[in-house]
């Protein structure tokens, strides 16, 4: 929720930054959004440690707030800004490809391959390093301040890269799919396995098939990309949730022997 929160919170700064720069370079979008980003997060953290708001007030005050104040810059700027919230919401993958990088007049690629390749790399490396800090103040705050690990620096650096994240994906996918993604695959990963290390990787190869069985799904149906992505996350999330259940019954009705208890 987080994520969806900081996914619709960067709307404001995203305006803000096509309104000072009057231009719609990544760096220039980038940049307002990860602004808002990173104040987005800290208000969420401010609201729930110091002012004892619930977790699920926290996050839903500060993304509807800011997230109305962004379509009311967008609705008041509209005459100069050439930008509309929807393209924020849902993106458009197909023109992914145009958008590329020169180098010395050379063609490096897509734009969004290159800063999600790199977005990859820093989570990998993230994860990797902060791992046993990461699950200790994320399950058990209680019992890692008792051995002084710095709770309030590990949820703020997971927030700053919900945020990171957010931001760098959301240009190219739109930010339903930026949720879906963050949410449906992990959720399908945790029916099927308890362990920490089993889950993250179960969940990015859920996140690959959805993607990319959505991608063609879409092409045949010739749909939205994103859209399609997000029922083939959900479908998937479905199925496995339904096998599961069946699977229970199965156990309970017969046993682990296969005699009817």
């Amino acid at each position: 929720m987080i994520g969806d929160a900081i996914s619709h919170a960067v709307l404001p700064g995203i305006a803000v930054a096509y309104w000072l720069s009057q231009s719609r370079s990544s760096i220039w979008m980038f940049l307002g959004a990860a602004t808002v980003g990173v104040l987005a997060t800290i208000l969420i953290e401010l609201l729930r440690k110091r002012l004892k708001v619930q977790s699920d007030a926290s996050i839903g005050m500060t993304f509807t707030t800011l997230f109305a104040i962004g379509v009311v810059m967008i609705t008041f700027w509209s005459d100069s800004v050439d930008l509309d919230q929807e393209c924020v919401l849902y993106g458009e993958i197909a023109y992914v490809p145009f958008d590329v990088w020169m180098f010395h007049g050379q063609n490096m690629g897509p734009k969004a391959l290159w800063a999600s390749g790199i977005l990859l790399c820093s989570i990998v490396v993230y994860l990797l390093f902060g791992y046993k800090g990461l699950k200790m103040t994320s399950f058990n705050e209680d019992y890692a301040a008792v051995l002084g690990i710095g709770v309030g620096a590990w949820n703020l650096s997971l927030m700053s890269m919900v945020s990171l994240t957010t931001v760098v994906s959301f240009e190219s996918v739109g930010a339903i799919l930026v949720v879906a993604l963050i949410v449906a695959p992990a959720a399908t990963a945790y029916l099927l396995v308890e362990k920490l290390g089993s889950m993250l990787l179960l969940s990015a190869a859920f996140a690959l098939i959805g993607s990319l069985g959505g991608y063609t799904l879409s092409k045949v149906l010739e749909t939205s990309i994103a859209g399609t992505i997000a029922s083939t996350l959900g479908a998937l999330f479905l199925l496995v949730l339904l096998g599961k259940t069946v699977v229970s019954k199965q156990i309970n009705t017969y046993g682990l022997e296969g005699e009817k208890v």
